[in-house]
């Protein structure tokens, strides 16, 4: 059996206020740390061979923690990064996004990303992502474990188009809470005919600080 667990970075000031964060490199608060510093000893009880994050500062903070207390050294990719929102997006409320940028807050409602500029689609993003994930996971010897640490929306994309289920599922998955994680097992099933293939053990598994 092989082993993968997704861990969403631990909150900024901006997922406080609500505001959109993409590849704005924003670093975890003080309630940020204090999550990393929680789970940390939690997911090294998973005794990861390797821990692989976004370069963004708050999944490389919260990656950093978790790393530490397993006594690895954590592996930055920016292939990992959450969608990149766009200029215009970045820094604001969806309130002041829909004030400032009406036409673009449109076109985001009907689900036109193509019209926004420097926006990220869903395709963009597993394009990079999925296949860091893939190459990471064939990496896994049997009975190894890898952590990923990166963002609630990629997180969200790829975790679907991982195990084969395309990109709807992924509207029907809760958003991830910060430093919420996500677990992946890829073992042998009797309903498969013993056919072995990635599985979602859980999603959103937490720890209170």
């Amino acid at each position: 059996m092989r082993r993968l667990v997704l861990l969403r970075h631990g909150r900024t000031a901006w997922n406080d206020a609500g505001r959109a964060q993409g590849h704005a490199d924003v670093p975890l608060d003080e309630l940020g740390e204090a999550q990393a510093k929680a789970v940390a000893p939690v997911l090294a009880a998973c005794r990861p061979v390797a821990v692989w994050s976004s370069d963004l500062a708050r999944a490389a903070g919260t990656a950093a923690a978790v790393a530490a207390e397993a006594g690895l050294a954590p592996v930055l990719d920016p292939r990992l990064r959450e969608f990149d929102v766009g200029p215009h997006r970045m820094g604001l409320t969806n309130e002041q996004y829909a004030a400032r940028h009406p036409e673009e807050h449109a076109a985001l409602l009907a689900g036109e990303i193509e019209r926004i500029p420097g926006r990220e689609t869903v395709d963009d993003v597993l394009g990079r992502f999925l296949p860091a994930l893939t190459s990471y996971a064939d990496g896994l010897g049997e009975g190894e474990t890898g952590l990923l640490v990166s963002h609630g929306a990629a997180l969200r994309a790829v975790v679907p188009a991982f195990l084969g289920w395309g990109t709807e599922p992924a509207e029907t998955l809760g958003v991830l809470d910060n430093c919420g994680w996500v677990e992946l097992e890829h073992a042998a099933s009797t309903w498969t005919g013993g056919i072995e293939r990635w599985r979602l053990i859980a999603w959103n598994r937490v720890v209170t600080p």
